[in-house]
């Protein structure tokens, strides 16, 4: 598993992808904050943090798409999968090597807060809650997109699969809204990514967030081991 995430690592900076996805999630998040908290006069990252939910959804399909839909197409997958790391291992490493990428864009809301810090106490609670939330729901995205990527050959389509599933999830409780059966919008609004990630930016700890982001990011990492497997076979 480690050869895998050095492997994972190597290829996103000797790409243009890891700085691509860093520009765009520090300028984002540089916007949030200088929008809510010098314009706004607000000594609070709440916002800024539920504004991030929306760039989230379309640069980690742009993080992931390469990680087995390039294979595929450079045919080098059926040596990735007959290698002596077994599928568990390749598919947690490049899961990691994602999952690195995206700590360090998240580590950027740790430099937002020391700057607030010169001018008032910010509520380190918040921060550290809030930065859990965006990091657990990175995380679950993470999973569902790697799981996409091995369903075709071509990093373009992952993208835009992978947007097009951020679409839906962000649009869940619109279509909440206008269900008319019940038990159906019940069932939508309890996998509702967003309720779960607004808790977290109100410095709300909740373990059942915690277990929603967890129990997503392990079932689609199963799903892309049985995607593999089903491939291996086949």
């Amino acid at each position: 598993m480690t050869a895998i995430l050095k492997r994972e690592l190597s290829g996103y900076f000797s790409s243009a992808i890891a700085y691509v996805v860093l520009a765009v999630y520090f300028f984002f998040s540089g916007f949030f904050f200088y929008a809510y908290c010098f314009v706004g006069d607000s000594t609070s990252l709440s916002y800024v943090f539920a504004n991030m939910f929306y760039i989230i959804m379309f640069i980690i399909p742009v993080l992931t798409m390469k990680t087995f839909a390039e294979e595929k197409r450079q045919k080098t997958d059926q040596a990735l999968l007959t290698s002596p790391t077994g599928l568990p291992g390749i598919v947690f490493g490049k899961f990691l090597g994602a999952l690195v990428i995206y700590a360090l864009c998240c580590a950027i809301f740790l430099v937002y807060a020391t700057v607030i810090s010169f001018i008032a106490e910010p509520e380190w609670s918040v921060v550290m809650c809030t930065l859990l939330g965006i990091f657990l729901l990175g995380a679950s995205m993470i999973a569902i997109n790697i799981f996409i990527s091995t369903l075709t050959e071509s990093m373009v389509v992952a993208a835009v699969v992978g947007m097009g599933a951020g679409l839906i999830i962000d649009t869940m409780s619109y279509f909440v809204s206008i269900m008319p059966i019940k038990w159906i919008a019940r069932v939508l609004d309890s996998i509702n990514f967003l309720n779960y990630y607004t808790n977290f930016t109100y410095g709300v700890l909740s373990v059942a967030d915690v277990v929603f982001y967890l129990s997503v990011t392990a079932l689609f990492l199963f799903f892309t081991v049985l995607s593999l497997e089903r491939r291996r076979w086949s």
